[in-house]
């Protein structure tokens, strides 16, 4: 009986004193109405999509796309082949393995019949590892685990320019080889462009292909091939395709 009268004193003194609604709801530990919940669930949504949309802007930044990066890898092979060419060349009268007869340590009539991969392992001691051959976004290719025994057209993703001189600083020396003519794609061999031009098929990098320049440079490149009109296309005259 004290304690009713004490819990129904303490009420009305609360009461008298004016501490309102709020007060007397929280000491009474009345819960929370239906309304009153929502709301707060709501402010948490909104917090999650904030965040949510934070993370899709920023995320990319941290992480490019996988296919960004095969890029940036098939340009760093072809510049360390670029840089094998330019050191084995000076070795041996400023040409290259395939101005060289193959007598002098050289290429030349080994590819002149399209045996790509002779041209590379001349230079083996230059490249250093063949997995510089294989382009990252080739999936047709794989890498030769050394240049002596294996090394074949299976394992190479690039091109070679015939007949190019350091004299020309805009000549193909070497890019990706899968190139196609008319929509279809080029077999292995020599591929002869006089006259002709030569695109990119798409399953690498689009519809691009990356050329690596006798001045050290590599280009992305729509479409290559020889014309009397100086800057129509990048100029060569013959390649060896793997």
């Amino acid at each position: 009986m004290q304690t009713g009268r004490f819990n129904f004193g303490v009420r009305a003194k609360l009461k008298s004193a004016g501490t309102g609604y709020a007060f007397n709801r929280a000491a009474m530990k009345i819960p929370l109405t239906y309304r009153e919940r929502a709301f707060t669930v709501l402010e948490g949504l909104v917090v999650v999509v904030v965040l949510l949309l934070l993370l899709a802007i920023i995320l990319p930044t941290l992480n490019p796309p996988r296919r960004h990066a095969k890029q940036f890898n098939c340009v760093n092979n072809l510049k360390q082949v670029g840089i094998a060419c330019r050191i084995w060349e000076g070795d041996n009268g400023d040409n290259y393995p395939m101005n060289v007869p193959v007598a002098q340590g050289g290429a030349r009539e080994l590819i002149a019949t399209g045996n790509v991969a002779a041209c590379f392992q001349v230079m083996s001691n230059e490249l250093m590892t063949p997995k510089l051959l294989v382009c990252p976004a080739d999936t047709r290719h794989v890498a030769a685990t050394n240049f002596a025994t294996v090394l074949q057209a299976t394992n190479l993703s690039y091109f070679i320019g015939f007949s190019v001189t350091e004299n020309d600083p805009q000549a193909s020396l070497c890019g990706d080889a899968n190139l196609m003519q008319n929509g279809h794609s080029i077999s292995a061999g020599i591929l002869d462009l006089w006259t002709n031009t030569a695109s990119w098929t798409r399953d690498r990098h689009g519809e691009v292909g990356y050329v690596l320049f006798t001045d050290g440079s590599v280009q992305p490149v729509r479409q290559i091939g020889f014309t009397s009109a100086a800057g129509t296309y990048y100029a060569t005259n013959r390649l060896v395709v793997p």
